[in-house]
C-alpha cells in the first residue's frame, strides 16, 4: 500500500486534542494524485493495511472561527458568510494519526479545517460552533476502544470514524452507549444493524455490485474474481457474491490466490479457459501487479476491473499503460479530476488548512464525513443531544452529500433494510487513462432511498 506523504514532524501524545478553530492560511499541496482504498475496510483489517500511529495533543481553550481570506462572492464554493454563534456543540473524531508506514494526520486535519468552514459559512450545527475533539488510534484495537471511551467521557453528541483498520473496536462502546456514529464504513453486522449508526459507504460496491455493473455495462457474460487470499477478502468474494451474480444473470468464478505469489501466470490461465470476459481484482497493489501482468502473459482482452487497493504508484511503474488504460476502478472519494466537489474541497482546505496533502482518498472522505454530518443535521434545533442528533439524521430528506461528486445520501435505514446502518446506494468509479490515472468520476447505482 502507497504511504502518505503527511506534515513534517513527529507524531505527538495520545491525548485527545480539541479545536474549534486557527489562524487560516492559504497553500496548495503539489504532490501527485495517488488512488488508495481506504474506506473500505470491509478488507482493511485482512489486508493488513494499517498499522500503528501517533496520537493528539490537548489544545487549551476553544478560540473564535477565523474569517475565511477573502469575500464570499457568488462564484466562491465556500458560499456567503453564515457564522454560527452561542455554546459549542461537541463532535468526536476518532481518526488513524501516523504509523511507521503510514501518516494519516492529514485527514484530521481536513476534518479541523473543515470544522472552520462549517462554522464560518454553514452556521456549524443548530446555529453553534462544532468544536471537534480528536482521538487517534494508532491502528491499535485497544487504542481505538480506549478513543472510543473517551468520547463518552468527555460528552460529546456524536463522533465521526475516519477510514481506518480498527473501526469496529473504535464503534463498539460508542454502539452500546448509544453516542450517534458516521463512518465511512465496515463489515460488522453489529455495527451495520445499528440503529445509531450511519455509514456513508455501501458496504457491496466496491466490491460486488461494481463487476456486476461493469459487466452490464459492456455486456460481458461471465466474471471471474482473483481473490487474495485472506478470510477479510474472501468473505464477500465467496459468501455474498454468487447469489447476487446469478441474479443479474452473469456467470460467476472466484480464483483464490496466496499472497505474496509473484507469478500468477498458471492461475490466469484458468481465466482463458473458463471462458470469462472479464477480471475483477481484490488486493493490494504488489498482489493486483502480479495479477495484471499474469493476465498479460496469458493474453486476456477481455475487460478488467478492480478495487482501488490495487493501483498505486508501484501499480503504474510496474504494469504496462496498455493494460491499465480502460480500467475501471472503484472509488471512495473523487479526488483528482476538477468537479465542483473537488474545487470545494480544495477551497476548503486552502483557506482553512496549512500544507495539507489532498491527493489521497482518506483526506477527502474525512472532509465528506464533517460536512456530511453537518448537512445531515440542518434544521435541528432545541437541545442537541445524542438522542435528538441520531433523530435528526434518521429525519433527514435525501441530500447530495457534500464532496460526493453527486452522490445522494439518506439515513432513515430504507437504503439497505437488512444493515439499516446503511446511508448511501450505490457508489463512485473512475476509468484509468494509459498512465493509470483516474479519469472523470462516475456514480453508479445510486438510486433514490424509499420513504
Amino acid at each position: 500500500m502507497m504511504l502518505i506523504n503527511g506534515p513534517t514532524g513527529q507524531p505527538t501524545s495520545g491525548r485527545p486534542r480539541s479545536t474549534a478553530a486557527a489562524e487560516p492560511a492559504a497553500a496548495r499541496p503539489g504532490g501527485r494524485l495517488r488512488l488508495r482504498l481506504a474506506g473500505i475496510t470491509v478488507l482493511a483489517a485482512g489486508l493488513a493495511f494499517m498499522s500503528a500511529c501517533g496520537g493528539g495533543s490537548d489544545d487549551a481553550g476553544a478560540p473564535a472561527t477565523p474569517t475565511a481570506n477573502g469575500s464570499a462572492g457568488a462564484a466562491d464554493p465556500l458560499g456567503p458568510v453564515d457564522k454560527a454563534t452561542g455554546a459549542p456543540v461537541k463532535i468526536g473524531l476518532i481518526g488513524e494519526g501516523a504509523t511507521p508506514v503510514l501518516d494519516a494526520r492529514p485527514a484530521d486535519q481536513v476534518a479541523e479545517a473543515t470544522v472552520k468552514y462549517l462554522n464560518e459559512h454553514k452556521a456549524g450545527i443548530g446555529g453553534r460552533p462544532i468544536e471537534l475533539t480528536i482521538c487517534e488510534t494508532q491502528g491499535d484495537p485497544s487504542k481505538a476502544a480506549d478513543c472510543g471511551n473517551q468520547m463518552i467521557e468527555k460528552g460529546v453528541v456524536a463522533v465521526l470514524i475516519g477510514t481506518s483498520g480498527v473501526v469496529d473496536d473504535a464503534w463498539k462502546p460508542l454502539g452500546e452507549a448509544k453516542i450517534p456514529v458516521m463512518l465511512y464504513g465496515s463489515s460488522d453486522p453489529a455495527l451495520l444493524s445499528s440503529q445509531t449508526t450511519f455509514s456513508l459507504g455501501n458496504p457491496t460496491f466496491p466490491v460486488i455490485d461494481l463487476p456486476i455493473q461493469v459487466a452490464k455495462d459492456e455486456g460481458n457474460k461471465k466474471v471471474t474474481a482473483i481473490v487474495i487470499d485472506v478470510p477479510a477478502a474472501l468473505h464477500s468474494a465467496q459468501e455474498v457474491a454468487p447469489p447476487l451474480f446469478a441474479k443479474a444473470g452473469i456467470g460467476y468464478d472466484l480464483i483464490r490466490v496466496a499472497p505474496g505469489t509473484a507469478d500468477m501466470t498458471p492461475q490466469m490461465q484458468q481465466v482463458v479457459s473458463n471462458g470469462s470476459d472479464e477480471v475483477f481484482i481484490i488486493g493490494n497493489d504488489s498482489f493486483c501487479i502480479s495479477a495484471m501482468n499474469g493476465l498479460k502473459a496469458v493474453g486476456f482482452t477481455g475487460t478488467i476491473s478492480a478495487i482501488s487497493q490495487c493501483v498505486t504508484d508501484a501499480t503504474r511503474k510496474s504494469v504496462p499503460g496498455a493494460t491499465l488504460k480502460g480500467m475501471v476502478v472503484s472509488a471512495t472519494a473523487p479526488v483528482g479530476p476538477d468537479s465542483p466537489s473537488m474545487r470545494l474541497y480544495q477551497k476548503v482546505v486552502d483557506t482553512y488548512g496549512t500544507d495539507i496533502d489532498t491527493s489521497v482518498q482518506d483526506s477527502m472522505i474525512a472532509f465528506m464525513l464533517t460536512a456530511g454530518l453537518q448537512t445531515a443535521l440542518d434544521g435541528i434545533s432545541g437541545d442537541i443531544t445524542p438522542a435528538t442528533v441520531t433523530s435528526t439524521i434518521k429525519a433527514m430528506k435525501e441530500t447530495e452529500l457534500p464532496g460526493g461528486a453527486g452522490l445522494k445520501f439518506r439515513c432513515n435505514g430504507k437504503a439497505d433494510p437488512a444493515n439499516p446502518a446503511v446511508c448511501v446506494l450505490g457508489g463512485l468509479t473512475t476509468t484509468l487513462d494509459d498512465k493509470g490515472q483516474p479519469a472523470a468520476y462516475k456514480v453508479l447505482g445510486n438510486t433514490p432511498i424509499a420513504d
